[in-house]
């Protein structure tokens, strides 16, 4: 792997006390390239713009796909990665959806852990802090032929993270858009099923919400998933969250707190929920939280949801499941407890 540093980092002029998510980045990315049917020179080099051709593909047929991973530095100053097979399993399988070759994981591991070993001192410590992980691959042949393009570019880069949202979040549920259809690229980590959310949400913005919880798309029946984050229901003492399908992104936050909740001995339910469960539960006082779960937010409580021009608010409760499980994942994550799981792994 070739490896150009940095002449002076930009460490000391960032305000880690008041960043914006994803607005600043680290030192240095990964680059590797796809050409003549093989993945090509692997380097890392400062974080610069990058140079390519207007009729590039990515631009005029949308071959582009992502991922969402963090980084953690416990109290000894180690830093640990949570689940990134899953994250590299993840974006082969959006990659293969998409007509893009998958980056090998030798590829992809290596390219993280030495970028990270770069732009360690970008980690920061104590809970909340994280460095927010962004591998994609996107189409880079000059051509703009209507086809599967043939050479390619992937590519990681970093930004230092804190709390992701701040205050209430109120959510719509949907019942006119539709966010991925079946046999669509739903599942896939695709751009473009991001491109396609953000009208919708700035409707929904405009009615005081924050984010959408999609629906099926055949009858607007069934809870799918929010704009950036899989979704669990608590009725009663039971969580709820909506199965995994071609039109659900298989979250790896979710299924983590899925696992974490049965070890707890927690009643959970992993099944098709409808709309109309969700707001007799909320009538009769059995539906308790609402809450997402993210790479991102990690677990986000949900304070209200509208649906068909009306709006419902969640009590408040004492000792929340949202509040039980994110410690439990954020223990795991920042080393604080034993991983049952196995699911860190070492920078």
């Amino acid at each position: 792997m070739k490896i150009k540093k940095i002449e002076k980092s930009n460490l000391s002029n960032i305000d880690f006390d008041n960043l914006t998510f994803g607005d600043v980045f680290t030192d240095h990315m990964f680059v590797c390239s796809f050409k003549k049917g093989e993945w090509t020179n692997p380097e890392i080099k400062p974080y610069q713009p990058i140079s390519i051709s207007p009729s590039a593909r990515v631009f005029h047929y949308g071959q582009a796909c992502f991922e969402g991973m963090k980084a953690y530095k416990d109290q000894n100053d180690k830093i640990w990665l949570f689940r990134p097979k899953d994250n590299h399993d993840r974006i082969v399988k959006s990659s293969e959806r998409l007509a893009m070759p998958g980056i090998p994981e030798e590829i992809f591991m290596k390219g993280l852990l030495k970028l990270i070993e770069l732009d360690k001192d970008w980690v920061k410590p104590g809970l909340g802090n994280s460095l927010y992980i962004r591998p994609f691959i996107f189409a880079d042949q000059a051509s703009v032929i209507a086809s599967e393009s043939d050479e390619y570019k992937f590519m990681i880069i970093c930004a230092p993270a804190n709390t992701y949202y701040t205050g209430d979040v109120k959510v719509k549920i949907e019942k006119s858009f539709s966010r991925a259809s079946k046999g669509g690229v739903g599942y896939a980590k695709a751009a473009g099923n991001y491109a396609a959310q953000f009208y919708p949400t700035i409707l929904a913005k405009k009615e005081g919400f924050q984010q959408i919880i999609w629906t099926d798309s055949n009858n607007h029946e069934y809870i799918e998933e929010a704009g950036t984050m899989n979704l669990f229901f608590r009725i009663g003492d039971t969580l709820l969250t909506a199965p995994t399908s071609d039109s659900i992104l298989d979250g790896i936050t979710r299924k983590s707190l899925i696992e974490v909740a049965k070890k707890e001995g927690m009643k959970i339910e992993v099944r098709p929920i409808k709309v109309s469960e969700i707001i007799e539960a909320q009538k009769s006082g059995q539906l308790k939280e609402i809450f997402g779960s993210g790479t991102a937010v990690i677990v986000l409580p949900i304070t209200g949801f509208g649906y068909e021009d009306k709006k419902y608010d969640l009590p408040k409760i004492k000792n929340p499941f949202s509040t039980f499980l994110k410690k439990k994942l954020n223990d795991i994550q920042y080393n604080i407890s034993d991983d049952p799981f196995n699911w860190r792994v070492e920078a």
